[in-house]
């Protein structure tokens, strides 16, 4: 939790860097990425240098350390790749229309691509629209748009890059199930629901817990992605379904603060799936106090995101959909 604490703190340094970000302007270029500290991807086959290129990344948010490994996997896509890259990002992930504001600013600002992961699937697509129309290649990582509001606003080649949220989450949600053989209690803690990445998990769940007829799902609410949200949906959640035995938790953040509350609780029999594989889940999970994660190797997707940004902007077409493998951390092995 030392690390939250310290992105917490990061944010707060930064708010008056944001400035008018926060009343709807953009937010400056950023990093929370120490120089020189990328992540270990494959650069591609050796070439003709591309180039110098401008691509901003725009993310969610400072907070969740998730966003810190994808950026560092488009810092490594930079050094290999010849670009110059600009980060930008929200306050929070429910900062959406902050990350609109950004996207609008960049229009002006001459980027040659954008690639972002969007905090909504639909609200985004019009100032996206907007860009493409301007000339600026976007690429979509990470929660995917919405594909009628791309069509109806008349977007084209939008490649995206992400994992299969909902496997993911199945197999995530599944390691918990199995271990219930009597009736048990389970809930859902949702992402942002107009996400497409938090509805797949969502269903994900409800998959792997209905296959188990001892698992009777009593609750699914959102907490937002966000460690305070979640301690308290958990709390209120258990004041109404004390028998509880199993939660789902649709990334790490809403994990930590169900198991927050839990600790405070001293509930030590309820069993916690989350999903991203923060350093800090992969702790709880060698702590015995989380039973299962999700690597959805978010410095691949930063990665790949500028590599195809690059390729587009030489004319080049990108496949259209690009899924990266999961992989399910327990404690049955070694944690990374």
């Amino acid at each position: 939790m030392k690390r939250h604490w310290l992105y917490l703190g990061i944010l707060c340094a930064l708010v008056a860097s944001f400035g008018l970000a926060a009343c709807g302007a953009a937010a400056p270029s950023m990093s929370l990425v120490a120089e020189g500290d990328t992540a270990h991807v494959a650069p591609p086959a050796k070439g003709e240098s591309p180039a110098p290129f401008t691509i901003a990344l725009v993310m969610k948010t400072l907070t969740n350390p998730f966003f810190v490994e994808m950026e560092k996997g488009a810092r490594k896509a930079e050094q290999d790749l010849g670009v110059k890259l600009i980060v930008k990002t929200g306050a929070q992930e429910t900062s959406i229309e902050q990350q609109i504001a950004i996207v609008r600013a960049l229009i002006g600002q001459d980027v040659d691509a954008i690639v972002i992961a969007p905090a909504d699937s639909a609200e985004l697509v019009p100032v996206l629209a907007e860009a493409q129309r301007a000339g600026i290649v976007i690429v979509n990582i990470d929660n995917r748009l919405d594909q009628k509001s791309i069509a109806a606003e008349g977007m084209k080649d939008v490649p995206f890059i992400s994992v299969d949220n909902e496997e993911g989450a199945y197999h995530s949600a599944k390691y918990i199930s199995d271990q219930l053989a009597t009736p048990s209690e389970a809930i859902i803690l949702e992402g942002i629901r107009t996400a497409k990445n938090a509805d797949d998990r969502m269903r994900g769940a409800e998959r792997a817990f209905g296959e188990n007829p001892n698992v009777t799902v009593v609750a699914k609410e959102t907490a937002n992605w966000k460690i305070d949200e979640a301690h308290d949906v958990v709390a209120g959640l258990f004041a109404a379904h004390p028998k509880v035995r199993a939660i789902f938790a649709a990334n790490d953040m809403m994990a930590l603060g169900a198991i927050r509350y839990l600790d405070e609780a001293a509930r030590k029999e309820v069993l916690v799936a989350g999903y991203d594989a923060l350093d800090e889940a992969k702790a709880a999970i060698r702590a015995g106090k989380l039973a299962a994660t999700v690597d959805q190797q978010a410095a691949q997707q930063g990665y790949l995101g500028v590599q195809y940004a690059v390729e587009a902007l030489h004319g080049q077409t990108p496949p259209a959909v690009t899924l990266i493998d999961t992989r399910l951390i327990t404690g049955e092995g070694a944690v990374p």
